[in-house]
């Protein structure tokens, strides 16, 4: 037989979960956080732009592909955040391509290449 759970009359407060954690099971020197690389500015090398609008509701988007392999994740997402605010659009890597809002090849250009890119495309 299961035991039966009072609903009338006054209860305690729901669980805490974390009621049971002792403040001496935390370390006391916080983990080192790994720093993300900055992208220099030394010769990169080649990458192709090109503008797309298929499946995207009529919307135009730039997309920065061929990246070089060399470039870590973490790089690639620093590109964008420098290319976003550079550019004041919005933005998104899918794979190890870089998307960028708008009908603004000519502008994702420069701003490629003066972060050293050579830019093939549009």
């Amino acid at each position: 037989m299961t035991k039966k759970i009072p609903v009338s009359g006054a209860q305690a407060p729901l669980q805490n979960p974390f009621a049971a954690l002792a403040p001496s099971a935390f370390p006391d020197v916080p983990l080192p956080l790994t720093p993300v690389p900055k992208p220099s500015k030394e010769k990169r090398h080649r990458v192709v732009i090109r503008r797309e609008k298929s499946q995207r509701g009529g919307k135009t988007v730039v997309v920065v592909s061929q990246i070089p392999t060399h470039f870590s994740p973490p790089e690639i997402e620093i590109l964008l955040k420098q290319a976003k605010k550079s550019l004041g659009c919005g933005g998104t890597i899918a794979g190890r391509e870089v998307e960028i809002q708008g009908d603004q090849a000519d502008r994702v250009r420069q701003f490629l290449e003066g972060q050293g890119f050579s830019v093939a495309g549009p």
